[in-house]
């Protein structure tokens, strides 16, 4: 019901005949005309778009430091990585952060925070690449790819980023994507190349630990995201500040509680303990407005938890949002 509301399939089509789409999990097989899950991805005269050179956005700019989930440890957020990766030793003043929102999703959140993005997509158009490019000014230090979910435009930004680099060759410009990781393995190697060499970070949501209540709530499995999170920890090695790869978890109270987080928590540990994990504060919004915010209780006890599983850094985050214990 909840994706009959906006013209979206129900599942993951899969036309008899149809074009295999493979730049996500979903695996769609797509019939001439039909949309896939995410409901960008269309099979147009046997070829599966929008290309490359298009995608589904808007962007804005955001003042750095800025409220992103790795801001605690991200070179923007704190000078990690300076002077290679950052202007600065402290938080990076006078520069902004292209912050790029994209159409359309992998997963089906009910509690979605942003779910603006299905309101958008129904009467969006794509936008080339160039547009995109060009937005990146003399004072933008930091791209960050989220929305929605870059999954499914993971081509978009790649070339899109890749785009940028050329134009601002020698300068800082750092690449991070914001993602449920949902994305062909494929894609997600590339995307951490990029941000490797350019100082960036992938930042996986990790919504849930058991994959029941992953379907229960964002309507698909959370196998591939657990999959893709483990090959994402093997590069972590490869650079140790700013951090590489870090998670996150909304807090959804009588959902996301400490039981959740502690095997969440010591799944990232088993992988690298010092792997960042932000705790995320939940507000009533989409087909959960009925739920209450996260209090301050249940997030302290998941941080203990988290800590408790293993993990070095861990930290709550969107304070302003916790609500008084209940």
């Amino acid at each position: 019901m909840s994706r009959e509301a906006f013209g979206l399939p129900p599942h993951p089509p899969r036309d008899e005949g149809g074009k295999l789409c493979r730049f996500c999990f979903n695996q769609c097989l797509l019939g001439p005309g039909s949309k896939g899950y995410c409901g960008i991805r269309e099979n147009v005269e046997g070829k599966i778009k929008p290309l490359p050179k298009e995608g589904f956005f808007s962007w804005y700019y955001d003042p750095l430091p800025t409220n992103c989930v790795a801001d605690w440890v991200c070179a923007g957020g704190t000078g990690a990585g300076y002077p290679r990766f950052a202007y600065s030793e402290g938080a990076e003043y006078g520069h902004k952060n292209l912050a790029v929102f994209y159409y359309g999703c992998t997963f089906n959140c009910l509690f979605c925070q942003n779910s603006s993005h299905k309101e958008r997509l129904q009467r969006g158009r794509p936008h080339p690449t160039s547009d995109l490019a060009q937005a990146v000014d003399d004072r933008t230090s930091c791209v960050c790819y989220f929305g929605g979910d870059p999954s499914p435009h993971l081509p978009h930004s790649i070339h899109s980023s890749r785009l940028a680099l050329a134009q601002k060759e020698k300068e800082i410009l750092r690449f991070c994507w914001e993602t449920n990781g949902t994305m062909n393995s494929r894609f997600l190697e590339e995307i951490l190349d990029i941000a490797l060499e350019s100082g960036g970070c992938v930042k996986f949501d990790l919504k849930t630990f058991h994959s029941s209540l992953n379907t229960a709530l964002c309507g698909r499995s959370n196998e591939q995201t657990k999959a893709n999170f483990e090959l994402a920890a093997t590069w972590t090695k490869k650079r140790k500040e700013p951090p590489l790869v870090v998670a996150s978890t909304l807090l959804v109270p009588g959902y996301v509680d400490r039981q959740e987080v502690y095997q969440i928590a010591k799944f990232i540990a088993s992988l690298d303990s010092n792997l960042p994990y932000a705790l995320l504060g939940f507000h009533p919004h989409f087909y959960c407005r009925d739920l209450p915010v996260t209090s301050r209780r249940q997030a302290q006890e998941c941080q203990e938890a988290a800590l408790e599983a293993g993990l070095k850094r861990v930290r709550i985050g969107n304070l302003h949002l916790l609500g008084n214990d209940y």
